[in-house]
């Protein structure tokens, strides 16, 4: 039996971050653990891109576009959502998920989900605190591993 299974530490890789600056007293922080996920699978910096959009809304486009290029791996995407009184949570954040899902799709270049969609703002703090259990770090964690199964994958073409 063949197994194709990702690995946490990844030295050549080229990563880009794309972080919402909408609620950056929690994405800052979602970034600070994506970085530090980065750099603990030995991601060099110089193989990695910042990109800064102004909501959560636009994410997708930015990763769509990111991926495009073909110069990353993989695209980690965080943004921060927080649920208000009127239903404009639920249209954003549905379409979030669903841009970021078609721009994988299309693209074929792992784009992985850091966007937390939380029900206040205790809620997206304790999910943007330090180690392992950041959102942030969790979304670059599964990047690297996402482009490693990518990359076998693709080395399994015929």
């Amino acid at each position: 039996m063949d197994t194709i299974d990702g690995v946490r530490i990844a030295p050549n890789l080229r990563i880009a971050v794309v972080v919402s600056k909408y609620n950056d007293f929690v994405t800052d922080r979602l970034q600070a653990g994506a970085l530090a996920a980065l750099a603990a699978g030995e991601v060099r910096d110089d193989a990695i891109t910042l990109v800064r959009v102004p909501g959560a809304f636009e994410l997708p486009s930015a990763a769509r576009l990111a991926a495009k290029t073909g110069r990353y791996d993989a695209i980690v995407c965080l943004g921060c959502l927080i649920r208000g009184a009127t239903p404009h949570f639920e249209y954003i954040a549905a379409a979030v998920a669903h841009g970021l899902t078609a721009a994988s799709g299309e693209t074929g270049i792992p784009i992985t989900f850091g966007v937390l969609t939380t029900n206040s703002v205790e809620e997206a703090v304790e999910r943007a605190g330090g180690g392992s259990d950041n959102k942030g770090w969790e979304a670059a964690t599964a990047a690297i591993e996402m482009a490693a199964v990518a990359a076998q994958l693709a080395g399994l073409r015929r």
